[in-house]
């Protein structure tokens, strides 16, 4: 019995089952802190009735959940509606398992990882397992035998298949650097430092790719502003209008289990992951245990970083309008993250994708030429869309432009 918890394989099957408890956990809580985070923002107190400080207001939350009644339509597809959460709540609770949490670890004088799997793709795997939530929207939506819930999962589709381009293409920008698909591997490269003091986080290589893996990460969650899937106003509840009770609560655990992954995951690729620079517990040769819980702790914390900047982000930015959303992915993210790409490729033909010089200097031309790109074709992506004809006798946008660009050839 020893033997097998001193093993990879015991250490990793421990892990997992912690790691799914405090995902259960932190689900619960995301909720709370979303809450008190918008009381914040609105000026409110936010929930304080249930425990100390309404520490115990997820429980209560959870209860009721579990206690109101399970109605399901009859004119819905049965199976299908019943297997939609759990497809969305499974898939966003395995996507954990190729994630770094703490470096090496000696338990009784073995070296073993605290990762639950460290495969050749572990890069591949979070992103294949990511995206197959589409299906639990898609199914819940079209199950539901409504109207607003097949619009609402229509729109979440075209979303998340849109936006996983430009996620993809920023992706591939740190395999290019990194030359690796090992996310413990993509860990251990940012551990050093450049001029002896400034962290080799990719972060400091790629902050463009960066700010775009962070936007679509947003959209692939279906945060705001990119909830156009289950936005009130339009959709009543979008595609989960039919649900209730623990079903209803499940796409709920799956939107924010899917939230920790994402922040995880952009931690590790661009922030160092467990590393936090100029503190020896969090450096790849120290193995104790302290520092292997040094490292979880540094892991954890820039997650919530993450989560809290997404929760923040809700109550502060209002929501795209769905043209808007779609134009941003393919006419501003997709060209830009390509670029990127074909940049990063350049560099690494001519062995230069590790100088943080050239890579900054690849960021700042491709965010130059894009702003001058932008202000050349004077594009609007506000108000009324410019092929839609007048309103009570109002002109659109493109018509007072054509109209003064007549006048003045004039």
């Amino acid at each position: 019995m020893v033997e097998f918890f001193t093993s990879q394989f015991g250490v990793s099957c421990v892990l997992a089952l912690v790691i799914i408890g405090v995902f259960l956990g932190a689900d619960a809580y995301c909720i709370y802190f979303e809450r008190k985070i918008s009381a914040w923002a609105q000026d409110r107190i936010g929930p304080n009735r249930v425990g100390p400080l309404g520490l115990l207001q997820p429980i209560a939350d959870g209860l009721k959940f579990l206690f109101k009644e399970d109605v399901v339509p009859g004119h819905v597809d049965r199976a299908l509606f019943i297997l939609a959460p759990g497809i969305l709540f499974l898939v966003a609770m395995i996507g954990f398992a190729a994630i770094p949490w703490g470096g090496n670890v000696s338990i009784d004088g073995k070296l073993v990882r605290l990762q639950v799997a460290n495969p050749d793709i572990g890069l591949l795997y979070i992103l294949g397992v990511a995206s197959m939530s589409v299906y639990g929207v898609v199914l819940g939506g079209w199950a539901s035998d409504n109207k607003y819930s097949l619009y609402g999962a229509i729109r979440a589709a075209a979303q998340m298949l849109s936006y996983e381009i430009p996620m993809g293409l920023c992706i591939l920008v740190i395999v290019l650097t990194m030359g690796s698909l090992r996310l413990e591997s993509i860990t251990l490269q940012q551990t050093g430092y450049w001029a002896g003091w400034i962290p080799r986080w990719n972060i400091f290589l790629h902050p463009l790719a960066f700010i775009i893996l962070l936007t679509t990460l947003l959209a692939e969650s279906n945060r705001t502003p990119f909830d156009l899937a289950e936005a009130e106003q339009e959709l009543v509840g979008g595609y989960h209008t039919e649900y209730g009770a623990l079903k209803f609560g499940m796409f709920f655990l799956g939107e924010y289990s899917h939230m920790i992954t994402g922040s995880a995951f952009i931690s590790v690729l661009f922030l160092g992951g467990w590393h936090f620079p100029w503190f020896s517990w969090t450096q790849p040769e120290a193995t104790q245990w302290y520092a292997a819980l040094a490292k979880f702790v540094v892991l954890s914390a820039k997650v919530s970083m993450f989560i809290f900047f997404m929760m923040w982000i809700r109550w502060t930015l209002p929501r795209f309008r769905f043209d808007q959303l779609m134009h941003m992915a393919w006419k501003g993210l997709i060209p830009i993250s390509l670029t990127l790409f074909g940049m990063t490729v350049v560099l690494l033909y001519f062995k230069e994708h590790l100088n943080p010089l050239w890579c900054l200097g690849g960021n700042a031309a491709v965010l130059l030429g894009m702003l001058i790109f932008s202000a050349a074709k004077s594009i609007s992506v506000f108000g009324r869309e410019s092929n839609l004809p007048p309103v009570d006798g109002r002109q659109t946008g493109s018509m007072i432009r054509k109209m003064a660009v007549v006048e003045s050839a004039v």
